[in-house]
């Protein structure tokens, strides 16, 4: 169980339900990061006492410096503010809420220096699941995960015997525009894509919903996490979000886990495992419910689900590509350069034109391959202007 938590992008969805699990619990804040968010960090900040915060604006660190001059704690900027909290020699658990590849090199430096990982930044292991994987093995450290899907899964497999998994069952909500045509999708606003029927997530991710990459993507991370091939994860829509994903048994039998679509539950058992505790969440009541519903995904409309899968059977660095190319093009989406359906053909674009693969490649492979695809996607897509 974790004791001293380190939270990067606490000011985030995640990172302020991870403060209530906190709270609760009454577990040690030694570190905050934000990107911007001062106001919120400052708060946080005062509340939870830790050693030190981070901000990656510079101009923002500068002003919560002088915010937080009454006090001891330190304030650090820049990427290397983001390390330095990932890697505070009294935290024991780092919590990486950080929204997309700029969570990768924390969480390896984080891992190289003895850190547990909590891990809610799914392009950590996309962009990077080899080299991820490979070091939490080679230094003794533990991964759980937070995406509720993969905690689902991770609840589901305890006490399963070694061999008995026959296939991951991924379940997902659909998004904003479940049941929708393509043509239907034609000029949907920013507006209808941030508008998610459960969840109260950033911008990014409800974007990825709406698209389905975001279940592309949790496909990549599960393979890393349990082992997978991609033949062996199946995708199930359940609009209700009560049931968080399955695993099913050599025999057949299917085990589910349940529960009210509240974030703090796998945010808890990431860092409280193997410990059942009090939740701050709400009962589930499945008679208030009345009903749950499941439907098979729409691989045509939603074309990042079929890219996705590619990009995983290929391996090496296409699935850093279709990462890079989806966080550009949401990026252009959200500042009105492209349209919505704009977004899959981007990614399918990047991942079928992409020829310098590498099966075996570094960090800075990693690390090239994004920034290089991001250059390729801004200057091809990113003069367009829509109203």
């Amino acid at each position: 169980m974790a004791s001293k938590i380190s939270v990067l992008g606490s000011t985030g969805s995640i990172g302020t339900q991870t403060l209530d699990v906190a709270r609760m619990h009454g577990l040690e804040i030694t570190a905050l990061t934000a990107n911007s968010n001062i106001k919120l960090l400052e708060k946080q900040a005062r509340e939870f006492h830790p050693k030190m915060v981070a901000v990656s604006d510079l101009g923002a660190a500068a002003q919560l410096k002088i915010a937080l001059r009454d006090t001891d704690i330190d304030v650090f900027c820049g990427e290397e503010g983001i390390i330095t909290a990932a890697t505070e020699s009294n935290c024991d658990t780092v919590v990486n809420a950080v929204v997309g590849v700029a969570g990768l090199v924390p969480t390896l430096t984080a891992i190289k220096t003895g850190k547990n990982i909590a891990l809610a930044n799914k392009e950590t292991l996309v962009a990077g699941g080899k080299i991820v994987t490979k070091a939490v093995d080679s230094y003794g450290v533990k991964l759980y995960p937070v995406d509720s899907e993969h905690s689902a899964i991770f609840q589901c497999l305890q006490g399963c015997p070694p061999g008995s998994l026959k296939k991951l069952i991924l379940t997902a909500s659909g998004g904003s525009f479940f049941g929708k045509t393509r043509d239907e999708l034609e000029n949907v606003s920013i507006k209808q894509a941030l508008s998610h029927p459960n969840w109260e997530m950033g911008a990014k991710i409800t974007v990825d919903s709406a698209t389905m990459m975001n279940k592309g993507l949790e496909v990549i991370e599960a393979s890393w996490l349990f082992n997978c091939e991609d033949k062996d994860i199946d995708i199930l829509i359940h609009r209700e979000s009560i049931i968080h994903s399955m695993i099913q048994l050599k025999d057949n039998a299917v085990l589910a886990q349940l529960g009210v679509p509240d974030m703090r539950i796998p945010i808890q058992y990431a860092l409280t495992y193997p410990n059942r505790l009090p939740s701050p969440t709400k009962e589930l009541d499945l008679a208030e419910l009345g009903s749950m519903t499941f439907y098979k995904p729409d691989y045509e409309t939603f074309t990042c689900l079929s890219v996705c899968r590619d990009a995983l059977r290929r391996g090496g660095l296409y699935p850093t590509v279709a990462n890079a190319a989806n966080e550009a093009a949401v990026a252009m989406f959200l500042r009105e350069q492209i349209r919505f359906l704009d977004i899959a053909d981007i990614v399918s674009d990047a991942v079928s034109s992409f020829t310098d693969n590498k099966e075996s490649f570094t960090l800075e492979d990693i690390l090239d391959a994004d920034k290089a695809t991001r250059a390729r996607v801004s200057q091809k897509y990113g003069h367009n202007s829509f109203d």
